[in-house]
């Protein structure tokens, strides 16, 4: 499943300003790019704080409430000081945050510091680029179609291991239609939540149907040539064996030694329908089957 980054999100020509940057300069470059706030950085292009909108009115704000010796009086207004550079007037520390983070930790740093956007640095906190709330925004505002690539590829095919022959995906206005038969109960689970958490997502329709728990597919095939417990298996084992029939007259051509099995048990590195296959045989009872004790 693919994990959002911020450096997929983030805008990367970003305009800044020196510390140094006079308070006019400031007005002029917020205007002429339409934002509400500009990175302050260094001579080395490190990034030490943001002046925004907010930082310019408190100068007016601050002008207006001087403490008056003689509050009866009338006084004129103090005129504000518009010669401050942006070293004066920008909040800092920044708050910041690298390309590689988690989209969910740019939210949390937005909402828990009350920040409208979050420079991007690298390690040395040089300026890379600015992630916004509205960015955050516009990620869950996709195309039917890019919603549907990231369950049918990331969430079913690389996650979960289904196929597209098994599930189908319709996605209509964000809302997500997943129809088909998976081979468990949990796999179906995971599948519906997953696909909710991909962005865009407005819900999930589940239609989704699964095999009896325990049940292995038809279609496994253990070949003859394996190796239960071997190292491609996790660890040292016993050949499989060929076995005469049983006392039902059932045939079982590979049955695991009397020592390490696979039946009930869920080896580190058995491919997960093997797995299933040594549970459910194991189930039945059958001799040769049960408990890994093998008559001779």
């Amino acid at each position: 499943m693919r994990q959002w980054h911020v450096r997929d999100l983030m805008t990367g020509d970003v305009v800044s300003v020196r510390e140094d940057t006079r308070y006019r300069e400031i007005l002029r470059a917020l205007d002429r790019n339409r934002v509400s706030a500009l990175p302050a950085v260094d001579a080395q292009d490190r990034v030490v704080g943001v002046v925004s909108e907010a930082d310019l009115l408190r100068t007016e704000r601050d002008c207006e409430e001087r403490p008056r010796a003689l509050p009866r009086l009338p006084r004129p207004p103090r005129p504000p000081d518009r010669t401050g550079t942006a070293r004066e007037l920008m909040t800092a520390p920044a708050v910041t945050i690298g390309p590689e983070e988690p989209v969910a930790r740019a939210a949390r740093l937005i909402e828990d510091k009350g920040v409208k956007r979050l420079p991007v640095v690298d390690g040395e906190r040089r300026l890379l680029g600015i992630v916004s709330r509205r960015d955050l925004v516009r990620m869950h505002v996709r195309a039917d179609a890019d919603i549907r690539e990231d369950i049918t590829d990331g969430v079913l095919k690389r996650t979960l291991w289904v196929g597209p022959s098994q599930v189908d995906v319709d996605v209509g206005d964000g809302v997500v239609e997943l129809r088909g038969r998976v081979d468990r109960r949990t796999t179906a689970a995971f599948a519906v939540r997953l696909a909710e958490q991909v962005p865009g997502v407005v819900g999930v329709a589940d239609r989704l149907a699964w095999e009896e728990e325990g049940t292995a597919p038809p279609d496994v095939i253990v070949h003859p040539s394996q190796t239960v417990g071997s190292k491609g298996f996790g660890g040292r084992g016993r050949r499989a064996r060929d076995r005469s029939p049983d006392r039902c007259g059932v045939h079982h051509p590979y049955t695991a030694g009397p020592r390490r099995g696979v039946a009930g048990r869920r080896t580190d590195g058995v491919p997960d329908r093997i797995s299933r296959l040594a549970h459910s045989l194991a189930a039945t009872g059958l001799p040769g089957h049960a408990g890994n004790r093998h008559r001779r």
